[in-house]
Order: C-alpha cells, then sequence, then structure tokens
C-alpha cells in the first residue's frame, strides 16, 4: 500500500514512471467509481431504500479519502508541506481545479445565476480572469522563489519576521472565513445526504478532512482531490446534460443555452403579466405594509401579537380542538420575539422577504437583463444602471485579483517539480475549472425553465415528493406557501435558495435517487477539498512560519509537522463550531475571503516580485492598511457584521459599491502604501536585489 502512488521508490525513478503510474491507479479508480454507481443504481430499482443510498455515497467517499489519507501518511516536512515537489502538471491541475471548485462554486455559482441572471456572470469572469493573473504574475515566480508557504515568501523577500507575521495573520483570516463557507457547505449537503440534523453532518463530513489532511498533509490531500474532482466533474455534469436532453432533445447544454434563454424571457413576461401572480403580490405588499405599522410602535405590537396569539391557543383548547391545531398555535405562541429589540429584528427581516415576493418573478430581475434601471430612462433609472454596472465590475476586480492572491491555490504551485511545471499547472487548472464555469450558466438557465413550466402553476396536492422533503430539510432553502388559497403554486409562493439549486437538478430531470446522491457526492467533494487546503494553509501558517521559523528554528521535522498537526485539528473544530452556527450565507463569506486576499497578499506580491525597491516595512504597513480599509468597509456596511458587532449606525455605501466588493478600495491602498513608504525608506539590501533578478529572469541558474 505504501506504493499505491509511488511513495517510497527511489528518488531516480523517472517522472514518466510516476506519472504513469497514476495514471493506472486513477484509470481504476474511475472504472471504480463507474461501477459503484452503477451497482447502486441496480439495488434502488430492487428497492434499495433512499436513505440507505445516501449513506453509502456518504461512507464510501469519506471512507476512500480517509484510505488516502492513511496511504499517503508522512512526518516529511517536504511531503507534508509541498508533497515532495514532485506532482505532474496534470495532476496539479486537477488537484488545483478540486481546491478551486469550493462548495460555493459547486452548489452556490449555478445558483446564483439562477438568482440574479446575468449580474451573476461577475462571479465566473472574476474567477476565471484570477488564473490568469496566477499564470502571468505570480505561480512562476513563486515556484522559483521555492519556499513551503506565501508567508515563507513574504520573510524571503523582505527580510525579517514582521511580514512573516502579518502575512500569517492575513492568511488564517481570509482562509478562515472560506473555511468556515466550506463546512457550512459540508453540514447541508451531509444532513441532505442522510437526514441527520445540520449540525451533526459538519462533524460527519469534518472526520473525513481530518483523517485526509491530518495524516498526510499536502501529499495526501494532493492525491485526495484528484479524485475528488473526478467524483464532483462526473456528478456536476450527468444532471445537466440530462436536462438538456429532456428539454431539447440536445446532449450539449452548453449549446442550447441561448435557445433555452429566449423561452426564459418569454416566460418571464408571462408570469408578470399573471393575474393570480399578481394577487400573491399584492398580498405580500399588504403583510410589508402592516409590519411598517408593527416596527414603527414595537412594544404595543408585540403585546397585541402576544395577547392574540394567547386567546386563540386558550380558544383552541376550551373547543376540543385538534391536537394538531393546538400544536400549531403553541408554536405560534412561542415563535413570538421575546423582547422588543427581537421584534424590531425579526420583523425587519420579515419585511425585507415580504418586499422581495410583492415584486414580479419573486423578486429576481430579468435573467437576460445586464444590469438594473435603465441607461435611457429617468435620471433615478439611470443612477441605478450606472450603480449596478459599477457593482457588477468592482466585483470582477475584487474576485480576479481576490483568485491570484489566495494562500491555499498559490501554495499548490511550490508542488511541481519546476517553474515550467508550474505554468503548466495553471494551463491544467483552467481546463479543469472550465468544465464547470461553462456549464454552470447553461444549468441556471434550464433549470429556471424547468421550474418556471413545470413548477410554477401545478396543484399544491400534486407537488413532487422532493418538494416537501426539502422543506423539512430547511424552510429558508425551500418552502412553499399558498398565500392566496387557491391549491395553485404562484412563482411568488416558492422560496428557493441558490445553495440548493445543483443538488435539485437530478430531480427536476427526473433522473433516479442514485444520481441526487452522486451530485450530492459531488458537493461533499468540493466542499472537502476545499476545506483540506484551507486548513493546511491555516495549520501550516502556524506550525511552520510562527512555530518553526520564528518560535524553535532547532525544531526537528517530526515535532514541526507534529504541531502542524494539533494545530490543524484544532482549527478545523474552531471552524466547525462557528459554521454551525450558520452565521452568513455561503457566498458571502467566501467573497469576503477573496477581498481580504487581495487587499491583504497582492500588492505585497506582484510589487515583491517586479518592483526590486519595494521594502520590508513598506510590505507589512501596506498589507496591514488594505486589509483594515477592506474590514472597515465590510464592518461598517454589512448586514450581518453590522449586526455582529452591534453598530447601528447609517449604512454608507462609498459610490453605492457593495460590501462584497469592499476589496476594491482595499487594493488601491495596500499598493500606494507600499509605494510610497518604500520611496521614504532604506533601499532593499543587495542580496534581495539578486534575488529578485533572480526570480524573474530564467537565465539566472543561481545567485
Amino acid at each position: 500500500m505504501a506504493n499505491l502512488f509511488g511513495f517510497g521508490r527511489s528518488p531516480q525513478r523517472s517522472d514518466q514512471a510516476f506519472k504513469a503510474r497514476l495514471d493506472r491507479v486513477y484509470r481504476w479508480y474511475a472504472l471504480g467509481l463507474l461501477v459503484f454507481v452503477a451497482t447502486l443504481a441496480v439495488l434502488e430499482q430492487m428497492g434499495l431504500p433512499r436513505l440507505w443510498i445516501g449513506f453509502a455515497f456518504l461512507l464510501a467517499t469519506i471512507g476512500l479519502y480517509a484510505g488516502i489519507g492513511v496511504v499517503s501518511r508522512t512526518t516529511d516536512a517536504a511531503e507534508y508541506y509541498v508533497a515532495g515537489r514532485r506532482v505532474p502538471a496534470f495532476y496539479n491541475g486537477m488537484a488545483t481545479g478540486a481546491d478551486w471548485m469550493s462548495a460555493a462554486s459547486f452548489i452556490g455559482l449555478a445558483g446564483t445565476l439562477y438568482l440574479t441572471g446575468y449580474s451573476g456572470l461577475a462571479f465566473i469572469m472574476g474567477w476565471t480572469g484570477g488564473y490568469c493573473l496566477v499564470a502571468l504574475v505570480l505561480a512562476p515566480y513563486l515556484r522559483k522563489f521555492g519556499q513551503f508557504t506565501i508567508p515563507d515568501f513574504l520573510a524571503e523577500r523582505y527580510g525579517g519576521h514582521l511580514p512573516r507575521l502579518i502575512g500569517v495573520g492575513a492568511a488564517i483570516l481570509c482562509s478562515f472565513t472560506y473555511l468556515v463557507a466550506q463546512i457550512y457547505g459540508v453540514g447541508l449537503i451531509t444532513s441532505y445526504l442522510t437526514g441527520v440534523a445540520f449540525e451533526l453532518g459538519i462533524f460527519l463530513g469534518l472526520g473525513g478532512i481530518l483523517v485526509c489532511s491530518f495524516l498526510g498533509g499536502m501529499r495526501a490531500v494532493t492525491w485526495t482531490q484528484v479524485a475528488q474532482y473526478t467524483i464532483l466533474v462526473v456528478a456536476y455534469l450527468i444532471p445537466v446534460i440530462w436536462l438538456s436532453v429532456k428539454q431539447t432533445g440536445v446532449p450539449v447544454p452548453q449549446l442550447v443555452y441561448g435557445y433555452q434563454l429566449e423561452k426564459v424571457t418569454a416566460k418571464e413576461k408571462e408570469l408578470t403579466a399573471d393575474a393570480k401572480e399578481r394577487e400573491v403580490q399584492a398580498i405580500f405588499k399588504q403583510r410589508s405594509d402592516a409590519l411598517v405599522e408593527k416596527l414603527a410602535h414595537p412594544g404595543v405590537s408585540l403585546a397585541a401579537d402576544r395577547q392574540a396569539a394567547t386567546r386563540k391557543l386558550e380558544g383552541l383548547k376550551l373547543d376540543n380542538a385538534p391536537v394538531a391545531e393546538i400544536s400549531t398555535a403553541g408554536k405560534a405562541l412561542a415563535a413570538i420575539p421575546r423582547d422588543e429589540t427581537a421584534a424590531r429584528k425579526a420583523w425587519t427581516a420579515e419585511k425585507a422577504a415580504a418586499d422581495m415576493k410583492s415584486r414580479p418573478l419573486n423578486g429576481m430581475p430579468p435573467h437576460a437583463a445586464q444590469f438594473s434601471g435603465d441607461p435611457d430612462g429617468s435620471p433615478a433609472e439611470q443612477a441605478i444602471y450606472d450603480t449596478s454596472r459599477r457593482n457588477f465590475l468592482a466585483l470582477i476586480f475584487c474576485l480576479m485579483i481576490g483568485t491570484a492572491a489566495l494562500p491555499h491555490i498559490l501554495a499548490r504551485y511550490y508542488t511541481v517539480p519546476s517553474v515550467r511545471a508550474a505554468r503548466q499547472s495553471v494551463t491544467w487548472s483552467l481546463f479543469f475549472i472550465f468544465l464547470l464555469y461553462f456549464t454552470a450558466p447553461a444549468l441556471a438557465v434550464l433549470v429556471k425553465y424547468e421550474i418556471f413550466t413545470a413548477l410554477a402553476g401545478a396543484p399544491f396536492d400534486s407537488l413532487p415528493t422532493w418538494v416537501h422533503t426539502w422543506n423539512k430539510i430547511d424552510p429558508n432553502l425551500l418552502s412553499v406557501t399558498d398565500i392566496n388559497h387557491d391549491n395553485i403554486l404562484q412563482l411568488n409562493e416558492l422560496t428557493i435558495g441558490g445553495d440548493i439549486i445543483v443538488l435539485l437538478t437530478p430531480e427536476l430531470a427526473g433522473l433516479p435517487y442514485v444520481i441526487s446522491g452522486l451530485v450530492a457526492a459531488g458537493g461533499l467533494a468540493a466542499a472537502l477539498s476545499t476545506a483540506d487546503g484551507l486548513l493546511l494553509t491555516i495549520a501550516n501558517a502556524l506550525g511552520h512560519d510562527v512555530y518553526y521559523k520564528m518560535i524553535d528554528p532547532n525544531a526537528s521535522t517530526v515535532s514541526r509537522v507534529t504541531i502542524s498537526k494539533i494545530l490543524l485539528l484544532v482549527v478545523a473544530l474552531l471552524a466547525a463550531y462557528v459554521a454551525a452556527q450558520k452565521p452568513a450565507d455561503i457566498l458571502f463569506l467566501v467573497s469576503a475571503a477573496f477581498s481580504f486576499a487581495a487587499a491583504s497578499f497582492f500588492p505585497a506580491l506582484s510589487l515583491g516580485i517586479f518592483w526590486k525597491r519595494a521594502t520590508g516595512t513598506a510590505a507589512a504597513m501596506g498589507m496591514v492598511a488594505g486589509l483594515g480599509v477592506t474590514f472597515y468597509y465590510m464592518l461598517t456596511t454589512q448586514p450581518w457584521l453590522r449586526d455582529l458587532f452591534g453598530i447601528t449606525s447609517p449604512i454608507r455605501l462609498w459610490w453605492g459599491i457593495e460590501p462584497i466588493s469592499a476589496g476594491i478600495f482595499g487594493v488601491p491602498v495596500g499598493f500606494a502604501v507600499i509605494v510610497l513608504v518604500s520611496l521614504v525608506t532604506r533601499p532593499p539590501s543587495q542580496r534581495t536585489v539578486d534575488l529578485v533578478d533572480y526570480v524573474r529572469y530564467p537565465d539566472l541558474k543561481s545567485l
């Protein structure tokens, strides 16, 4: 077993032989995956319960990842931190694709496109463009520096412990924020697969993360991520191809995307003019107006609500009403807010939801509309259009710069044998990511067409079983309510969260449940693969950069790796605890991580490579300034953060930019501070200048 991936063999073995061995291993693995899915499909037809299918996917995939972790266990520092720097470019590209395909990409991207239409393309354009920056600006040069971590690079390039320490703090902040989002996705998918509570699902999935990264570090994570990418790409493509065949007869969804979008646009116009839809919207408008009255006098309204609920419950008991009615009334009484503060918070959220549903198309913009507002309309509409376009471009900028600076992605390019392999890895990464990103817009349109035509307008008593299943798992993700009591589901009576669009695709396509299990396993693979990389980034920053480089430089290899493993366990448990609190939506957490990475790392990394005059003091101050501005803007404008820190002052957006794009202010501040401070501080040493020349110019073989 030790030689499963070529470990333990002579260091003189050829790269070709090593890659050939990997090819054989993963060919057998892909065949085994197909046989496993086919077997479960046959067993489902024979009557195997859905719950057992879900557990089979969960246990088999987590067991596989844990097995790779056991086989790849190591205490060697180079193997643990950078997989021995011998991962072939093709497989590193696949591992990077899995590392990148987080829960937000796999689960949330198509859902965001479903809910926001054209504006959601900012995520695809930003993330894809970021890899072009990685290839051109950072990856090859970082590989030539030959360090273990990004803080390692900062210390080597700028000198001293201060840049390293600030780099560690920034790496932990952006990686932990991203990690919480992944573990949230793990809990969501695990609870869907097995029916267990969300919080328990988090800790079940956490076991697979820990066994892999805890035992083998980057070596185990790399080969696990290759296996995970195989699962997630198959899981993503099968249902959308099937849905495309169901709707159009063409098995290439990317080709019929535009054709179906025309149908969706026509259906949007029909639903907007529908009388029943307008009736439901009017009811929600009345609810919003009533909540305005409540918020104007919260104390009086709260007392009246509690009195009315109590009177109703007592009346039902006196009339010997059915137990179900009494129970419902009791729950309604218990759900009334405890005090005025809680009432104001709850009613504000209810009003926001009612306002959304009082608009056509459930509050969604027309799918093909580029931006909100009208460039040729009234001054107010023109202002809305300009703000919408500005936010679209700002988000692309933040995601692009953030992608190029994420520590767990950049660390992957330390694992390849050479600078040339680092460039090739980026190319393969783009290819493997393209397979999913080219499909996501088509998936969003196909799902929207299915819901608009097959679900909207259906009788409540004939809704598919998956509607009720998801309603039990989490009503915030999917719920239906007959607002106008006509027993027909109008679109605005459906509440659907973007995080379940991909998971719903197999059932919308009419596929057997085993494919739903496969998609959930793919989403789990996406969340686990990214979580592994993020955990390693945090643990290695603490274990390698803080403990070994700053506290105990004489520590043995075994003790260094052991410390990293202990820290990895602590960080994983802390992230699981935070994720269990459901702190914010998954997409905001991910986007916040990109803004943090962009503002803190990109100016220091790019100037460190391309400008020899940049100094250590300037880099440290630039990272702090960029990160500080970004965090301040998020803190004062993002509702969840404002509530967390008790900020009650009015929200003031700078140039109308939403908090999701806060990095657009931090990045230029970081660049400006580094340039200005560098010009007024002592120039770097000659050794540093020679080091930059060595890294930038490939003909220099040594210092």
